[in-house]
Order: C-alpha cells, then sequence, then structure tokens
C-alpha cells in the first residue's frame, strides 16, 4: 500500500444509530459506575492514516437503497424479502469501489455491516450453475470466490448472510471448518462450489488433499483479518493466497488496522482503497449507542450482581463474557440452577454443543449464553440488548470486540464489566487506550443502590428468577446434531486441530481414550486377551499387568477383599 492509497471516510456511524438506554446520568448519581463516552476520544489503532476524506458525497445514505449502488435486482429482492433496503455506511461506501473490481481495505466498528460490503459484489462477480455465461466458463463448477475468516462460528455466520443475499441465484456457497467431518465438506466441493467459507486451518487441510483448487479463483476476501493475525494464521493465509490468481481482487475487512495488517496489505493488495466508515470526529473505538458500565466485584458475588442484572427492565438476549472454559462452564450451570434459560459456548463443548447452543439462542429458547473469547466475534445477533464481561478482557481489544455483540446496525445496548481487585491495572490500561474517564471503578454488590439505578432493576429483585418468568423453552429444547465431529476436543481453534498432537490430518484422534477422543477401544479378535488394565495383546507377547500391592495400615491386605 503506497501513500498514494486513497481514502474514503463516511460522516455518519453505521445510519441513524439508536440512542443509549437512559439508566440514571452520572450527573444525578456521582457514585454511579456508568461511563460517558461523549468526550472520550481515543486513538484509533490504525498505522493507515487517511490521506484523502470524502465528506460531503454520502451526506444522504440513509434514503438510498441498494438499488440506487447497481446492486442487480435478483439480490435486492432477497435482501428486501430480509427486511434489509438501505445500506449501512460501510455497504455504501464500499460498493461502487468493489464493483469497479478494485482492492479494498475495509475498516468499520464490529456490528456495521461489513459483510454484506463485501459479499455483494462478490454475488454479482460470480456465477452459478444454468446463468447465463456458466456453461462456457472455464472454472465452472470449481471456486470463484473465496472469503477466509478466523473462526467457526464466524465462517458459519457469513455463509448463512450470503446464502440469503443469494436466495434467488444458483450460487452455491460450501462452508468449510474445523470441528466437523471431512467427507460431507469434501462431497459437497466435489459435486462443484462457486463460493468458498472458511477457516485456514482446514482450508489448507483441503488444499493438501487436492480437492480444494484456487486456480480460479478471481476474488478473495480477508475477513476480521487483526483477529487472524492475532491467532498467528498469517503463514496459513499467505500460503492460501500463494495458490490463488496473481490477478485476483482483494478485499480485506477489519475493525482495527495495526501495523501487521498494513504490512499484509501492502505486500498481496494492488493500490487498495482504504474506506472507513465513521464519524470524521470520532475516534473512539466503541459504538456510541452502548451504555458501558464498569464495577469493582468480589469474585463470590459476581453471580447475585448477574442474576439481577438479568432481570433488569427490557433486558433482551444477553451474552455474558468470561476469560476460562472452566469459568464460563460454571456460571452456565449456575444461573440455569436459578431459573435462567442458559446455553454455554467454550472450547471443552464440541462442535455439536457449539452450534447447538448458539442455534437456541437465536431462536430464543435461551436469552442467555456465557461464552469465551472464541465467540466474541462469531456471534451475530442484532437484537442483544446486554453484554456482560463477568471477568475482565486482557486488552482495549478484546473489551471492544465483546461489547460489539451489542449495539449492533444500529441498535441501542448496554456493556457491564467486573474488575476484580487484582484486575484493577489491566483496566486502567484498557481505559487509557480506549479514552474512557473511568479508571477506578466503583465498589458494587447486589446490595448496591447505584447497582439497581444504573441498570433500571427493579426494587426487590433476587438472585433467582420467578417461576412465573420462566417462559422459554431452554436449551434441551434445541436439538444437537450429529456433525462426525473430528474428535471431541473442537473448542481448539481450527489451527490447533491441524497442527496439534490430539488429531491426526486424518481428522482421526491419535490419543483417544473411550468417548473422550471418539475412538472406543476395539474388542480382543482370535488369539488375542484384554489385559486389566483393559489393553489388548496377542497371545505370543502379552503384555505384564501393573501389580498393585494393595494395603490398609500399613499391612498388606488380600486383593480380593474389600477396597
Amino acid at each position: 500500500m503506497t501513500d498514494e492509497n486513497p481514502v474514503i471516510t463516511s460522516p455518519a456511524e453505521a445510519g441513524s444509530a439508536a440512542s443509549a438506554p437512559s439508566p440514571t446520568s452520572p450527573a444525578s448519581t456521582p457514585a454511579s459506575g456508568l461511563i460517558e463516552t461523549a468526550g472520550a476520544h481515543a486513538p484509533v489503532l490504525d498505522e493507515a492514516a487517511p490521506d484523502i476524506t470524502d465528506e460531503g458525497a454520502q451526506a444522504d445514505l440513509s434514503i438510498k437503497s441498494f438499488a440506487d449502488f447497481g446492486v442487480e435486482s435478483e439480490i435486492c429482492e432477497a435482501l428486501a424479502a430480509k427486511g434489509i433496503i438501505h445500506p449501512f455506511p460501510i455497504q455504501a461506501l464500499t460498493l461502487p469501489v468493489a464493483l469497479e473490481g478494485n482492492d479494498i481495505i475495509g475498516q468499520a466498528k464490529t456490528g456495521t455491516g461489513k459483510t454484506l460490503g463485501f459479499g455483494i459484489p462478490l454475488l454479482m462477480d460470480t456465477l452459478g450453475p444454468g446463468e447465463e455465461g456458466w456453461d462456457s466458463d472455464p472454472a465452472s463448477g470449481s471456486p470463484q470466490a473465496l472469503i477466509v475468516l478466523p473462526t467457526r462460528e464466524l465462517a458459519k455466520q457469513v455463509a448463512v448472510e450470503l446464502e440469503q443475499a443469494a436466495a434467488k441465484r444458483t450460487v452455491r456457497i460450501v462452508q468449510v471448518y474445523g470441528g466437523r467431518a471431512y467427507e460431507p465438506q469434501i462431497e459437497a466441493l466435489e459435486k462443484g462450489a462457486e463460493i468458498v467459507v472458511g477457516t485456514p486451518g482446514r482450508l489448507i487441510d483441503l488444499m493438501d488433499r487436492a480437492v480444494l483448487d484456487l486456480a480460479h479463483v478471481t476474488t478473495v476476501v480477508l475477513d476480521e483479518a487483526d483477529e487472524m493475525l492475532d491467532l498467528g494464521f498469517l503463514p496459513d493465509v499467505e500460503k492460501i493466497l500463494a495458490r490463488t490468481r496473481a490477478d485476483r481482487q482483494t478485499m480485506l475487512f477489519s475493525a482495527t488496522m495495526p501495523g501487521a495488517v498494513v504490512a499484509l496489505a501492502r505486500r498481496y493488495m494492488t493500490q487498495p482503497t482504504h474506506i472507513r466508515a465513521q464519524d470524521p470526529g470520532d475516534e473512539s473505538m466503541t459504538v456510541k449507542s452502548v451504555a458501558q458500565v464498569v464495577y469493582r466485584t468480589h469474585a463470590l458475588n459476581k453471580v447475585e450482581v448477574v442474576a439481577r442484572i438479568l432481570q433488569a427492565e427490557g433486558r433482551g438476549r444477553t451474552i455474558i463474557f468470561a476469560r476460562t472454559k472452566r469459568t464460563a462452564a460454571r456460571v452456565a450451570d449456575d444461573l440455569a440452577s436459578r431459573g435462567f434459560a442458559t446455553g454455554a459456548l467454550h472450547g471443552d463443548l464440541g462442535q455439536g454443543a457449539r452450534e447447538q447452543a448458539l442455534r437456541a439462542f437465536r431462536n430464543g429458547k435461551v436469552d442467555v449464553l456465557v461464552a469465551t473469547d472464541v465467540a466474541a466475534r462469531g456471534i451475530d445477533v442484532d437484537d442483544v440488548t446486554h453484554v456482560i464481561n463477568y471477568q475482565c478482557p486482557e486488552d482495549e481489544k478484546v473489551y471492544v470486540h465483546r461489547i460489539g455483540r451489542t449495539g449492533r446496525a444500529g441498535n441501542a445496548g448496554t456493556a457491564v464489566t467486573f474488575v476484580d481487585w487484582d484486575d484493577i491495572p489491566r483496566w486502567r490500561l484498557i481505559a487509557k487506550g480506549l479514552g474512557l474517564p473511568v479508571t477506578e471503578p466503583i465498589e458494587t454488590y447486589h446490595t448496591s443502590a447505584h447497582l439497581h439505578s444504573d441498570l433500571s432493576i427493579p426494587e426487590g429483585t433476587t438472585g433467582t428468577l420467578p417461576r412465573s418468568k420462566r417462559t422459554l423453552a431452554g436449551l434441551d429444547a434445541e436439538e444437537i446434531e450429529d456433525l462426525g465431529e473430528t474428535g471431541k476436543r473442537s473448542g481448539r481453534d481450527d489451527r490447533r486441530d491441524r497442527r496439534g498432537g490430539a488429531r491426526g490430518r486424518d481428522g482421526r484422534g491419535s490419543r483417544s481414550r473411550g468417548g473422550r477422543g471418539g475412538g472406543a477401544s476395539r474388542a480382543p479378535k482370535d488369539g488375542e486377551r484384554r489385559q486389566p488394565s483393559g489393553r489388548v495383546c496377542d497371545g505370543e507377547a502379552p503384555l505384564r499387568a501393573r501389580n498393585r500391592k494393595r494395603t490398609r495400615g500399613g499391612k498388606p491386605i488380600d486383593s480380593a477383599g474389600q477396597d
């Protein structure tokens, strides 16, 4: 990327963002934990500073439709069927440039509609079976477009959005990511696919198996590029790009633009246009429509506080973020025992259980999802009203992407962050990095008056949901699919699944123990016998069983006696 690269900046943030919820203002409650961000400006993590701005041309974005930008009628009709008529700023700014075939670096805050920004031009440049020109195209049946994403949840989400936009087209969209069996994905690719959406690890696995051919790919999208680099996927991304055509169109989208992303763009893109969709005067990294609250809480009192927040007026779908898998599982179980319809999403769950929890959340069978950061970029539900950071995020980037699960698509939201005593230094760094004024969170317990006033919690609320309000079907009402999972350790990221020792490249567990790794111990064959340890050996070279010398009170006892 050179200094002459054009940069387009929109004057409006995500359409007309709804105003934030109005719990009691900080002015009237000086002991409140509510953060006022109207005057806070933080340095954007961006080493590709704007050098060209276009402040006047996009003033009427809210009254323009997708058709006004030249989007073909079939896509417009499919979007209209889903109630999507007017583009958000990142989409409106991207469409004219992308439809010209230019490379793009798209930067917008999370939740502002980047998917359709690259998805619509990609669909318009792709031919499906039976469409005019498809039969004579040398690329018929092989991928014409590739979208690379860092997480399984995000890959599934993007593929679903593209399928909705392509509902009136014959374009075939195939998802490939870890945690699922190889065979269905291989079969889908062999039948033919115009668009492939996947994570780096599984994409390379399929490339190495000579199942995925990227020679005819004319458009490559790298979504959430900063997250992919954070997860260590840079070598994989470079290997994937090397398998595509040199004259491809490349679109890179990211919420933040650190130096590593800029370097990637310089190396693999040709004179990209840098598009930033945000207010010229708004340099904060968080969406204004999200009311942010931060409390210093005691670890033993957090669940009590959460149980009351979940009964706040107007509270809808809620995501609770924890740093560890064990904490996420424990909090989900505790809240479920208190009557809340709760699901969990963490690395100790198989892919089927993870998708079950997400479906139950989207379908309204549970309204509380307790997740680790594996889900921070993979959940796209527009009506999430509350995000609770049960444990303080590691840094400002994690904080931004967590709270970005609410306040999406112009909606209002509330983000609550708990800070333990030993996390105060970490929070100070986050607050400083984001320009947030609250560096010393107020001490808060479930009995604190400001907790109820800040978050509109009715007086007399207890830590248990009344039976009269337990109206949701719950997690068990959503069926869990048999995905033919490649081992039950599918919570690990796609990179670890591919390279770690727990699963070989053929997808089989290499250290299966009973049902845990998906491989049960086999039955003895003729001439073999099972040892006391459960292992099977042949008759010629028997394995020596362990001889345990059991004692009671220091005296040997008969091994046949009672334990």
